[in-house]
């Protein structure tokens, strides 16, 4: 067991934090009394999103509690070896980051000791949701992660668990797992954390050249384009409504003065029920779609999706209200990025 420094408030040293490297050190190390372990999984190159987890875990378990890190390399979720090979291994700069955000132990154990016998052969099946959108793009992949999620869950054993909601999918089949296999813990996501450019923070990122980035940066733009248009929909609609009691959105617009939007093809479908999922989609192609014919290196999309973040099936065009992820993935040069908002249909955003 070795442990490291931490600078905190007001630039007074810390309790130093633990770095455990096999199951019995995790084992052996003392459960807070009366408060709450709280747990962080990561694949380590740790950056400011695996910063805002670690404090959001500290803030959830107390100055009393407890905050695990886990930074483990996860061969099960790599679906070639050049893929595995090419993951950043960072740790030395990932300690120092936990210890920074407030984690009380790093658990960075080796292949061998979370799998002793080789690759299990007994897994967790991600179901038809692992199967979807990124599912499809990387067979095997949720598999591999719920496989590692359920037993790092069982060897830190948490009162909760804490994930990013950039990895949208990721997050809700973690849900799914916990709920219908029984797993005694709180599973809570943390929203995205993006660079002052919009790119959602990633650790693959530091592969992207300036070039790259700048073709990158579609991504964001859709998504933020999407939720623009659905916020302007929905101010639109409440504003008819408003003026028109009795349910004619097209006269209340009218009366608003605004009879050119109300008249336009495409404000009409807005205006119309069911037009909101279409116009949302439609919005971030319109980015999309520019960014693959001009930017150079292009963008390659892989995916546009409006999902239904329970089980990650496309919301229809009829959807009125309720909750839904804008998810988005696509390659620029020899990098794999994804990237998801969400939203929230039939009241103001």
């Amino acid at each position: 067991m070795t442990t490291i420094s931490r600078t905190g408030k007001g630039g007074r040293a810390a309790p130093a934090p633990a770095l455990l490297r096999t199951a019995a050190e995790l084992d052996a190390l003392p459960r807070p009394a009366g408060a709450e372990r709280a747990v962080v999984m990561t694949m380590g190159a740790l950056h400011e999103g695996h910063a805002a987890l670690v404090r959001a875990a500290r803030a959830a378990a107390g100055r009393d509690g407890q905050v695990v890190v886990t930074v483990f390399v996860n061969p099960l979720q790599f679906g070639e070896a050049a893929d595995l090979d090419r993951y950043p291994r960072t740790l030395d700069a990932d300690l120092e980051i936990a210890a920074a955000a407030g984690a009380d132990a790093v658990f960075a154990p080796g292949v061998d000791e979370v799998y002793p016998g080789g690759e299990p052969q007994v897994r967790i099946s991600a179901g038809p949701m692992g199967e979807r959108l990124e599912g499809a793009a990387r067979p095997g992949h949720f598999d591999g992660m719920l496989t590692v999620v359920a037993k790092l869950l069982h060897l830190t054993r948490p009162d909760e668990a804490f994930y990013g909601q950039k990895d949208a999918q990721q997050l809700a089949l973690i849900r799914r797992m916990v709920r219908d296999l029984n797993f005694g813990v709180r599973v809570t996501g943390v929203p995205v954390v993006r660079d002052a450019d919009g790119l959602a923070l990633s650790s693959r990122n530091r592969f992207l050249s300036a070039e790259e980035r700048r073709s990158a940066l579609a991504l964001p733009r859709a998504l933020f384009a999407a939720r623009d248009r659905l916020a302007a929909q929905q101010a639109l609609h409440e504003r008819a409504r408003a003026t028109a009691p009795g349910g004619d959105r097209a006269a209340g617009l009218n009366r608003l003065g605004e009879a050119r939007a109300a008249a336009d093809a495409q404000a009409v479908a807005l205006v119309r029920p069911g037009g909101a999922p279409a116009a949302v989609r439609a919005a971030a192609r319109s980015v999309l779609d520019e960014a693959a014919a001009r930017n150079r290196p292009p963008l390659a999309l892989d995916y546009l999706a409006l999902v239904d973040p329970a089980d990650f099936t496309e919301i229809p065009d009829d959807r009125e209200s309720g909750e839904a992820v804008l998810a988005v993935a696509a390659r620029v040069g020899d990098t794999r990025l994804i990237d998801n908002i969400p939203l929230t249909f039939g009241a103001l955003t």
